[in-house]
C-alpha cells in the first residue's frame, strides 16, 4: 500500500482546518494553503472531495471558507482517506478487482486481508481531535504550537 500525495495532503489539510477552527468560523483556502504550503488549486480539489463526503461544508465569497460539518472528535483518518479516494488495502489482488481462483486457498490473501483489516481499524480509531490533543502526534508533525 502506498498513500498518494492527495491522501497525505488531505490529512494535512483536515488537521490544519481543525487547528485553525474556532467556534465554527469559516477558514479560507488561502489560510490553509499558507499554513501547509499546499497549492490553493490542489486544496480546492481536496476540499471538494471532503465536502462530497460530508466531512466539511463551504461558503463562497469574500468572507467564505470551509468548516467541519460535525465535531472533530467524530471525524476519523479513515474517513479522510476514503474521501481522498485512497486505496486502503495491502492486497494487490484487491486492486486488480478480478476474481482469483486461488483466493479461498491463498495463505497470502488471508494474511494480507487481516493486515488490511487491522490497518483500517487503526485509521478508524484515530480522530482529528486525537491528532490535536494526543502527545503521540505531537512534535515532528508540528501539531504542538
Amino acid at each position: 500500500m502506498r498513500i498518494t500525495t492527495r491522501g497525505r495532503y488531505s490529512l494535512r489539510a483536515a488537521v490544519a482546518l481543525a487547528k485553525m477552527t474556532k467556534d465554527k468560523e469559516l477558514i479560507p483556502i488561502k489560510a490553509i494553503s499558507d499554513a501547509e504550503d499546499i497549492s490553493p488549486i490542489f486544496l480546492e480539489q481536496i476540499f471538494f472531495k471532503l465536502k462530497k463526503a460530508g466531512i466539511v461544508n463551504s461558503v463562497r465569497g469574500p468572507s467564505g471558507g470551509f468548516a467541519f460539518n460535525r465535531s472533530i472528535d467524530s471525524i476519523t483518518v479513515k474517513e479522510i482517506m476514503d474521501a481522498a479516494d485512497e486505496e486502503m488495502t495491502v492486497l494487490p489482488c484487491d486492486r486488480n478487482k478480478s476474481e482469483c481462483e486461488r483466493e479461498s486457498d491463498c495463505i497470502s490473501h488471508t494474511v494480507l486481508a487481516m493486515v488490511t483489516e487491522c490497518m483500517n481499524n487503526c485509521l478508524n480509531s484515530i480522530t482529528l481531535k486525537m491528532i490535536l490533543e494526543d502527545d503521540r502526534f505531537r512534535g515532528k508533525a508540528g501539531v504542538r504550537g
